[in-house]
C-alpha cells in the first residue's frame, strides 16, 4: 500500500476495513493469521454477527476504510499493511500484530531497536537517566522506542535525536493527533527524524484503553525493554509484562529503596531482569560486549566541581542541604550554583532545589531547559 498519493486499490480497503471490524487484538477469535488475513466476511462471522447483519456491517467497514484511506492521503499519512514488504518483520513475530500502521515519517523499522519506558510524572533523576540512555543508545546506532508520553519517554525521545539518531513514537491515538498536546514540537521533531506511528485510524482520539494496545506494538518493534523509574502500578509494567511474553529482553533501572516510584522496577528486578546502571549494562546484555560509551560521547574533558561532587546525579538538593554538605555560606553556594545553571549543568527542579545534571549535558546543550520542559 503506497499512500499517499497512490491509486487505493480493493485490496487496499479491504485490509483496513479489516483492522477497523477487528474488535482488538485481545479477541482470542479474531487474532491474525500468519499464513493468510481473515476474509471480511469471515471476521464478522467469528466476532458473533448475526447472520442477518453481516452483509450490511461488511458493507459499513468498507465505506469507513474508504474514508480513513482518504484522510491518511490528506493528511501525509503513510499507511503499512500487514504481509508487505515494509511492515516490520519483528512486530510480525508477536502473537496478535496489528493488521494496518499508520504513521509519519521515513525512518527505517527493520533497525537495531530499544524501548525505553518509564513514568509520566518522573523525578529529575528519572529524566536524566532516560535522556543518558536514549542518547548513548542513539550515539551507539540503536533506534530508541517509546510512547512519546510526558517524562520518561519524551527525555529517551529527544536525547536521540540530539545525539543524532533516529526514533520511534508509537501512539495511543491517530498518527496525525499529537497527545500531549505539550509534545507536539518534540512530535515534529520525530515525524522529520523518525517515525510515528499507531494502529488507530486518523483523527482518533486518545482513549484509555488505547495504550495498553499500543504498548505491544511498543515491545513488539524493539529487541529490549529498558524500564526507567516505574512505581507499581505503572503502565510501563504492561509493556514490560508483554516484552516478556513475546521474548524480549526485559531490564529495569534500580532507585532509591525509600521512595515508591521505583517499586515496579524492582520488582522486575526481583522477577530476572536485568539491572542497569549505564548503556554498557544494556550493550552488554544485547551484543555481549560492552562499549564504554562515556568516553565515546565526552567531546572533551569536563572538570567536576567539589560543589557537583557533593551532589548525586539527578537528586535534588535545597541549598541548606549543600551548605550542611560542603560546609560553605548560602552566599557562597548561590553564586556557584548560579554559574554552573549557566553552563548547563545544574538544573532547578523546583521547589527552590537544584539538580546536578549529567557531566556532559554543557556538551550536549541540555542545560536547565530540560526541566523547564517536563
Amino acid at each position: 500500500m503506497q499512500l499517499p498519493g497512490a491509486v487505493v486499490t480493493p485490496a487496499d480497503i479491504d485490509v483496513v476495513a479489516l483492522s477497523l471490524l477487528r474488535p482488538g487484538p485481545d479477541t482470542t477469535a479474531c487474532r491474525v493469521n500468519k499464513e493468510a488475513l481473515l476474509d471480511l466476511r469471515e471476521l464478522a462471522i467469528r466476532i458473533g454477527l448475526p447472520e442477518g447483519e453481516v452483509a450490511a456491517r461488511v458493507t459499513d467497514a468498507r465505506s469507513w476504510a474508504s474514508v480513513a484511506l482518504e484522510a491518511a492521503s490528506a493528511r501525509g499519512l503513510k499507511v503499512i499493511a500487514a504481509r508487505t514488504p515494509h511492515y516490520p518483520s519483528r512486530l510480525w513475530e508477536i502473537a496478535d500484530p496489528p493488521i494496518v500502521l499508520w504513521g509519519r515519517g521515513d525512518a527505517c523499522l527493520e533497525t537495531r531497536s530499544v524501548a525505553i519506558v518509564g513514568s509520566r510524572r518522573s523525578t529529575p533523576a528519572g529524566l536524566v537517566v532516560a535522556r543518558q540512555l536514549g542518547g548513548d543508545l542513539a550515539a551507539a546506532g540503536w533506534t530508541i522506542v517509546s510512547g512519546m508520553a510526558l517524562g520518561v519517554d519524551g527525555a529517551a525521545h529527544e536525547a536521540a535525536l540530539d545525539a543524532g539518531g533516529e526514533t520511534v513514537a508509537v501512539l495511543g491515538c491517530g498518527a496525525d493527533v499529537v497527545y500531549p498536546f505539550q509534545h507536539r514540537a518534540l512530535a515534529a521533531r520525530i515525524a522529520g527524524c523518525g517515525r510515528i506511528l499507531s494502529e488507530f485510524p486518523p483523527g482518533s482520539a486518545p482513549r484509555p484503553w488505547h495504550f495498553p494496545l499500543r504498548n505491544r506494538i511498543i515491545s513488539g518493534l524493539a529487541q529490549a525493554v529498558v524500564v526507567v523509574e516505574a512505581s507499581e502500578k505503572s503502565g510501563s509494567l504492561i509493556t514490560a509484562r508483554l516484552a516478556m511474553e513475546q521474548g524480549r529482553d526485559v531490564l529495569a533501572v534500580p532507585g532509591s529503596a525509600a521512595s515508591g516510584r521505583y517499586r515496579g522496577s524492582h520488582a522486575l528486578i526481583r522477577d530476572g531482569a536485568r539491572l542497569v546502571e549505564t548503556v554498557d549494562d544494556i550493550l552488554d546484555e544485547l551484543e555481549g560486549v560492552s562499549r564504554g560509551s562515556r568516553t565515546a560521547r565526552a567531546d572533551k574533558a569536563i572538570v567536576v566541581s567539589e560543589l557537583e561532587e557533593a551532589m548525586a546525579l539527578g537528586e535534588p538538593y535545597s541549598v541548606d542541604d549543600l551548605a550542611a554538605a560542603t560546609g560553605r555560606s548560602a552566599a557562597d553556594l548561590l553564586a556557584e550554583l548560579g554559574a554552573l545553571e549557566v553552563a548547563g549543568r545544574i538544573g532547578r527542579a523546583g521547589g527552590g532545589n537544584f539538580v546536578r545534571l549529567d557531566a556532559a549535558a554543557s556538551v550536549r546543550g541540555i542545560g536547565s531547559s530540560l526541566w523547564q520542559r517536563h
